[in-house]
């Protein structure tokens, strides 16, 4: 049986307030173009279908008409959980319906876990989807005392022990935080201090993890135990990801096969790094220059409008960092010096900018003047 793994879709969500709705378009379109060209029997969704519990209507929309190509043009079954980042009751709404037509939709946690038989070329195997809920959840639906996410996600396991039929494959769906797994920066915690973390040993029983929440692919504990990644980069710490998506072949005796098929973006993330000049030269002839780019700048002086200018050969430059590299190739300090004539220097070049003249002397010796009483002034309320 094939399985196709995805997750962390985040449908409608903003880069650094661009929307990503076509970027997300076109990926979606690859995931169906690939469980259509791989036969597979179902498509899993570990969670984070949205970006926010309230999803704007375009992304709605996306969804809806991903869902209808999977399940309705091509039969496939699709099953998905809630995320942290899902409302569990909008998303779960209709979904006693929607399994009828193959789409099994688990959004709130319910207190009784849900078995998903799947059948295909003889064989059966079982899914149990289990939406992301935190230790007060657990304790609520379930009646059980738990007060980490450990305890909470072993209760939940618990229950799949008492459902799993002996001999049969079973797949858990789960959205959470493995111990030792590799992070990035759009991940929005679980939790604050650590106490997110489940360890990966209460997944070795199963024939497959397939889990969600974090962004980069990867396997950790057992080579069973995955996680997808997101479609998308979210953030610029997964510049170096490759996004992918898991299909899985499970055979009769529970064997898992796993193999990545990549995802191209529209327009990837990318970091350019050096003077301003030299970036300016290199995007003239970038062929990837529609790229989301963080532009890193190395200049110790001072620029007027430094992304109006990037812009010029980077239109979707969305951050730019300036590093202040010496030409030593080191860090300058913040000392009082520095502080002095890094402003002026700045106050100089936005005067010449607006005035089409350079400061006169007496302009100079009162602004050098200036800025030394606001030195002074905060190394007093430093000391105070």
């Amino acid at each position: 049986m094939k399985l196709l793994h995805t997750s962390d879709w985040h449908i409608g969500r903003q880069l650094h307030g661009v929307s990503l709705i076509e970027d997300q378009a076109h990926v979606l379109d690859q995931i169906v173009d690939i469980a259509a060209r791989e036969s597979v029997d179902a498509v899993i969704i570990a969670g984070d279908i949205y970006d926010r519990a309230v999803p704007p209507a375009e992304a709605v929309k996306l969804l809806s008409r991903t869902l209808n190509r999977l399940c309705r043009d091509l039969g496939k079954q699709v099953i998905l959980i809630a995320g942290n980042h899902d409302s569990g009751d909008r998303l779960g709404f209709g979904s006693d319906l929607l399994g009828n037509a193959g789409l099994h939709i688990i959004g709130p946690l319910q207190p009784d876990v849900r078995r998903i038989t799947l059948k295909s070329n003889g064989m059966a195997v079982d899914v149990f989807g289990l939406p992301y809920a935190g230790p007060l959840t657990v304790r609520q639906v379930l009646g059980t005392d738990v007060a980490t996410h450990q305890d909470a996600m072993s209760a939940l396991l618990d229950k799949v022990h008492e459902a799993r039929i002996e001999g049969r494959p079973t797949v858990v769906v789960g959205h959470c935080f493995v111990d030792g797994a590799a992070e990035c920066e759009s991940e929005r915690p679980l939790s604050v201090g650590g106490a997110d973390r489940v360890s990966a040993s209460l997944f070795e029983p199963f024939s497959y993890a397939a889990l969600g929440h974090l962004h980069g692919r990867q396997y950790q504990g057992k080579e069973h135990i995955r996680y997808s990644g997101s479609i998308l980069k979210y953030s610029f710490s997964e510049v170096g990801h490759h996004k992918s998506v898991t299909l899985v072949t499970i055979a009769p005796s529970g064997h898992v096969d796993t193999r990545y098929i990549a995802l191209t973006a529209i327009r990837d993330l990318r970091i350019v790094e050096g003077t301003l000049e030299d970036i300016l030269a290199a995007g003239k002839t970038d062929t990837r220059a529609d790229d989301f780019i963080l532009a890193r700048i190395i200049n110790t002086e001072s620029i007027i409008d430094v992304m109006g200018k990037l812009r010029d050969v980077y239109p979707n430059v969305l951050q730019m960092q300036n590093t202040g590299v010496r030409e030593d190739g080191k860090l300058p300090g913040a000392s009082r010096e520095m502080l002095k004539k890094s402003h002026m220097n700045l106050f100089e070049d936005f005067f010449k900018e607006a005035h089409e003249e350079a400061l006169s002397d007496e302009q100079r010796a009162y602004m050098v003047d200036l800025l030394e009483g606001l030195v002074e002034e905060r190394e007093e309320e430093d000391v105070l």
